[in-house]
This record gives structure tokens, C-alpha cells and sequence, in this order.
């Protein structure tokens, strides 16, 4: 297990110089609709025993115990960072403020941007649904985002479908479990690189969704992302009626 931590950082890199983030948006723009995009953010909870140490705190809204792995993929589906130090009742948006990736794109200059579902806050650099759509263009962005969005559900997929103690429950010491979980994101990505055809599967795990929004610390954060993803809206409705006019 710790050889293959030693390589972690090699196999898991989230792009953050000016020539890192504007190659991952040029991949991106291969599948993505959203202009900017590098890629999709999501959680996923792996169960565990309950630890007899603050073992509440790792009870998560569905009542079991678990680590809340938070994780970005790109266009590929290789896993481009993930968050391990969590317990199950961590709310999604706090994980995310207090991440690396965060620092990273909110002063990323390239405009770079994730996509990700309703359990995170509206900011610039992350865009998310709107609560309440209230026109048909606000559903139609909606429904696009949610299409895109299947590239960080199917890296789940299949990274629990390939190691199965990650989809069932990891009976090890609590310790040791954080570092089992990026050791298999490290083989999956080495997998995908490979192209190995036990990593193509159709089934997808549901993720957990959660509709309540904790508050940013920052309205102005807020106000900001609200701005740009009416921008992105007008963006991928120009582009569509440019292409059904050619």
C-alpha cells in the first residue's frame, strides 16, 4: 500500500498552473458543453465500521458509518484529485471550501470552472443548478449539466465496481482505510491510461444527493457565480443556435 502511495501524486493531478488549467480546458471543451469546463466534482461515501471514537460524526444522513470522499474527474474519466480526511456527516460544501482544489480555482485567472450538483454552492469557478428553474432555458442548462455531470458518477462506478471493499464496507483499522481509497483511485487511473477493458462498464452507482445548501461565508462569492452561470447559459444557448443554423 505505501509503494503505491509513493506514486500517488504522480497519478493524481489536479491541473493548477496557467499551461496545466488551459490543457485541461482544451480537453474539456472535447466534451463539455459548459465553456471552461476541466471537469466534474462529486462526493461518495464509502462505508466503514463504526469507529469507537467519535464514531457520530461518521454517521451520514442515510444512519451508516462512513468516510465522505470527495473527488474531481476530468474529460477522461481520471480522477484528477481526491479528498479522504472526512467523516460521513461532513457536509459536501464544507469539504469543498476547505480543499486544495478550491484555493486553486478561485484564483485560477483562466476562468477555469467545475461542474457539480446542488449539495455545493453557486461560485464562479463552480457551477451548479438552479434551485428553481423558472424558464425553459434555466431546465434546458439544468438538464445539460446533469448529462455532463455522468462522468464523475461513472468514475465512481466503476472504481467501486472494481474494488469491491469500497462498494460493500473497508474493515480496517480507521487509519489505514483513507489511505486504501487513494490507492485504489491510483490504480484506476493507471487503469484508464492503460486502457483496460475491465474498467469499461456500464453500471453506475447512485450517488447521494442533498438538497440542502450549506450558506457560503462569502455572498459576494455567491452573488459572483450567480453572474457567470447566467453567462454560461447565454454561452451554450448561442452555441447551439449557431450549430442548428450550420
Amino acid at each position: 500500500m505505501n509503494t503505491i502511495l509513493q506514486k500517488a501524486n504522480l497519478w493524481i493531478k489536479f491541473p493548477s498552473s496557467i499551461e496545466e488549467i488551459r490543457e485541461a480546458q482544451r480537453l474539456g471543451q472535447q466534451v463539455y458543453s459548459f465553456p471552461s469546463a476541466i471537469g466534474d466534482m462529486d462526493c461518495t461515501h464509502v462505508r466503514i465500521p463504526k469507529p469507537s471514537e467519535f464514531g457520530d460524526e461518521y454517521i451520514n444522513r442515510k444512519g451508516f458509518a462512513s468516510i465522505d470522499v470527495q473527488a474531481t474527474c476530468d474529460a477522461q474519466d481520471k480522477f484528477t484529485s481526491v479528498d479522504v480526511q472526512w467523516p460521513g456527516s461532513t457536509h459536501e460544501s464544507r469539504i469543498w471550501k476547505r480543499s486544495n482544489i478550491c484555493a486553486v480555482l478561485r484564483c485560477n485567472t483562466q476562468r477555469a470552472l467545475l461542474l457539480a450538483d446542488e449539495g455545493y454552492g453557486i461560485e464562479p469557478c463552480l457551477m451548479t443548478p438552479y434551485q428553481n428553474p423558472n424558464t425553459p432555458e434555466e431546465t434546458r442548462y439544468n438538464n445539460l449539466l446533469k448529462k455532463e455531470r455522468v462522468c464523475i458518477e461513472r468514475c465512481f462506478g466503476q472504481l467501486k465496481q472494481r474494488f469491491s471493499i469500497l462498494q460493500y464496507k473497508a474493515r480496517l483499522k480507521l487509519e489505514n482505510i483513507p489511505k486504501l481509497i487513494v490507492c485504489c483511485v491510483v490504480l484506476h487511473n493507471i487503469a484508464k491510461t492503460l486502457c483496460d477493458p475491465d474498467f469499461d462498464l456500464e453500471e453506475l452507482q447512485p450517488n447521494d444527493v442533498n438538497n440542502y445548501i450549506e450558506g457560503n461565508e462569502n455572498d459576494d462569492i455567491r452573488r459572483s457565480g450567480m453572474r457567470r452561470r447566467e453567462k454560461v447559459l447565454l454561452s451554450i444557448l448561442f452555441f447551439n443556435k449557431i450549430c442548428k443554423v450550420s
